[in-house]
């Protein structure tokens, strides 16, 4: 389903689904505590790169209960994040097929009677106020229940269907926000939203364990077709983000097509092979054409997704715009430059030295935050405009030769079964 469909039953639905959730857990309560926590639920049905963000999250609960007593809810095409990460056993993950209202209808009756019979005792929601995801979340049986609460109008209402009702403090990067939620279970529940807890330390994102060789060996052939048999040359990848679902995250293409030259230009070594998901294929083949040398092609839609990582790994350096990409390429050894505008990079930024943040800083920026459903009305994204090619062009040589010096260093392993 489209992410418009999506919200609208995430309204529509979730909405009234929150209400009698809500009515029903008024009129039926029981007591709700538990003395001892067994297994842990994480529910984070969208978002990749959030997905990454809950790493340090998933550690802690691993902590607690152990990796076999550790489970994670998702959208199916969200799944190979996690299989990359490999902290959440490949048996404990439970996904949704949202391609149609029925087979999401099918999905949802499917792992709620698995979580019914798993006998979950404790479920996170880690979506900022979705109501699909506090209703799994209550849905899961789990007797403690923490997610974030709307008090006085912080985001959109969603019920009263948490034990553990947190607020959204927007000082907290994502990251630690995730952790505390893991931390929250070792308190009672009438201790929130106020909790004298300290700020938790931040986790840096462990590094992905497996790529697939099979998957990598691809990747270097596809790359010899794409040089026309250099001897792997050193690669640059622009990820344009032509048909981003929030087009106000874009930096325009035009900047990236003199990017792309700049960069070639300045290093003769190079190639520049520009990424993208099979619905920007058109565009971004258009952009390679743009900058007109033998040494940029385009990649777009020619790649999985764990494809994709394969391909990072081989790479020296990634530019894109704040999205999936940016996360998920912070679990490869590639040096990423993030170009942040309607989001900011104190809550969403990847927690690695290599990610290196560009940010305007405008005064109306960020303009998209939980509190607004990540809804703006800004039609002028300048925000992104402020960031200059100048900018990106020194950010990127920087973070190429620093690579260069520092060598490189495939995480591809062979396959295990």
């Amino acid at each position: 389903m489209r992410v418009s469909t999506l919200r609208a039953v995430d309204r529509w639905i979730g909405v009234p689904g929150c209400g009698f959730l809500t009515l029903y857990r008024l009129v039926f309560r029981r007591s709700e505590p538990i003395a001892t926590i067994r297994r842990i639920l994480f529910v984070k049905l969208a978002e990749q790169g959030s997905t990454v963000l809950a790493a340090g999250a998933l550690l802690r609960a691993i902590e607690q209960v152990g990796r076999e007593n550790v489970f994670f809810l998702a959208f199916q095409e969200n799944r190979f994040i996690l299989d990359a990460m490999e902290l959440v056993p490949a048996g404990n993950v439970l996904t949704l097929d949202v391609d149609s209202l029925p087979s999401a209808a099918r999905s949802v009756w499917r792992v709620v009677a698995r979580l019914r019979a798993l006998h979950i005792d404790a479920a996170i929601d880690l979506e900022f106020f979705a109501r699909a995801s506090a209703i799994l979340t209550f849905l899961s049986g789990a007797r403690v229940r923490v997610g974030l609460h709307s008090f006085a109008g912080e985001g959109p209402w969603r019920g009263d269907l948490m034990t553990h009702r947190l607020v959204c403090n927007p000082y907290l990067h994502t990251s630690d926000l995730f952790l505390v939620m893991v931390e929250a279970l070792a308190h009672p529940a009438d201790r929130f939203p106020a909790c004298s807890m300290p700020r938790p330390e931040a986790r840096l994102l462990p590094p992905a364990r497996r790529i697939s060789h099979a998957d990598v060996e691809m990747m270097r052939r596809m790359v010899g077709e794409c040089t026309r048999g250099a001897a792997e040359p050193p690669l640059i990848l622009l990820n344009a983000n032509t048909g981003d679902l929030l087009p106000l995250r874009r930096w325009d293409t035009g900047r990236y097509v003199e990017l792309a030259r700049r960069l070639l230009a300045a290093l003769p070594e190079i190639h520049v092979l520009l990424t993208g998901g099979p619905g920007e294929r058109h565009d971004v083949e258009a952009l390679a054409a743009a900058v007109a040398s033998p040494r940029c092609v385009s990649v777009a839609g020619k790649t999985t997704l764990p494809q994709l990582l394969a391909l990072y790994s081989l790479s020296r350096v990634l530019v894109t715009n704040d999205s999936g990409p940016a996360h998920f390429a912070a679990l490869t050894s590639i040096e990423v430059v993030t170009l942040f505008g309607p989001e900011t990079p104190a809550l969403f930024a990847a927690r690695t030295p290599r990610n290196h943040v560009l940010w305007a800083g405008t005064v109306c920026s960020p303009c998209v935050s939980a509190f607004n459903n990540r809804v703006s009305r800004c039609r002028d994204n300048i925000c992104m405009q402020r960031i200059s090619v100048d900018e990106v062009f020194e950010a990127t040589l920087a973070a190429y030769l620093a690579r260069v010096s520092g060598g490189d260093t495939v995480v591809a392993e062979p396959d295990q079964g």
